[in-house]
Formats: structure tokens, C-alpha cells, sequence
């Protein structure tokens, strides 16, 4: 799928230890500015700066705002919201590692999006991301996201940095 020069290690999701925790959700918020309905990530739960990898997740909760209306007596969480979790996931890469250089990245592009699996409310999708390109004028992380053993969505975001105040 990536077009970079990279070959991305396929991860058993069911290996990884999701109870231990790199940084919370208040520690998300340090690094992200989403707030309120806008946040897709309950925790971060690896991070390899040496492979650019990172590990984190969302809690699928009953009362998001989506579901009521996405569809209606069959709440799943919409494609576009999962591309979201994934583009939080590499930016909070992104400014945990510096890479940033305390510029907010902006969602500049995502590509080759494919859907494997619905996700619903009281699921745990757990996104495995490897930054293909990391830099701070462009970074490039191509995301798995995981409903237990099964692959849920993938695709590779683009972030870019956004020129702020004006």
C-alpha cells in the first residue's frame, strides 16, 4: 500500500500489551489540541522513535455524537472518523518526538483508504502506525486500526504543518 520506500512490518494486534499506557489522555491533550467530540484517541500505548512506530487507541463509547445518526438501531463508526484517529495518532507522534518543532500539523492528505470491518460502540480500535516519511515539514504514517485480530481499516495520512494566527 505505501508508495514509500518502506516495507511495514505486519504487528499481531493481539500481541501487544494495551494495559500499560505511554501517555493518557491528558498527556494527549499536551500534544493535540482536539478537544470535546473531536478527540479520537483514549490512550498511546507504545512508542519506538528508532522504527517510528507508535501504538494507541480508542474506546468506541455508545454516547459519541455520531452515533445517533450513523445509522440509526446500527451505530457504526463512520470511515472518515477512523482517518481522523489515525491522523491524531501521527501527530501526537509528531509533537511528543519534536519533530514538529512546535508547529500544529494539519491533515494535508490521506491516501489508499480501505475498510475491512465495521466498528461499533463498545468496540476497542487499536491503531498500529509506522512513519514512512518524518520530518517536520511533512510526515507520512501509514495506519492499521484493529477490532481485536481483525483489521478493521488502513490507510496513510499526510500531515503537514499550518501556518497559525493569521
Amino acid at each position: 500500500m505505501p508508495k514509500d520506500d518502506v516495507t511495514i512490518p505486519e504487528v499481531d494486534p493481539l500481541s501487544l500489551d494495551l494495559t500499560q499506557r505511554v501517555a493518557d489522555l491528558e498527556a494527549i491533550y499536551a500534544a493535540n489540541p482536539h478537544r470535546h467530540e473531536m478527540v479520537m484517541l483514549t490512550a498511546i500505548t507504545h512508542l519506538d522513535p528508532s522504527r517510528h512506530f507508535i501504538v494507541g487507541f480508542k474506546d468506541v463509547r455508545e454516547e459519541e455524537f455520531w452515533v445517533r445518526g450513523h445509522m440509526p438501531g446500527f451505530p457504526l463508526l463512520p470511515g472518515v472518523l477512523m482517518c481522523e484517529a489515525a491522523a491524531q495518532l501521527s501527530g501526537y507522534y509528531g509533537t511528543n518526538q519534536g519533530v514538529t518543532g512546535g508547529r500544529l500539523m494539519g491533515l494535508g492528505g490521506i491516501e489508499n483508504a480501505k475498510f475491512k470491518r465495521m466498528v461499533r460502540p463498545g468496540d476497542r480500535l487499536v491503531l498500529v502506525g509506522h512513519g514512512l516519511k518524518v520530518d517536520r515539514r511533512l510526515m507520512r504514517f501509514h495506519v492499521r486500526g484493529y477490532v481485536g485480530a481483525e483489521l478493521a481499516f488502513e490507510t496513510v495520512v499526510t500531515g503537514v504543518p499550518l501556518k497559525t494566527g493569521g
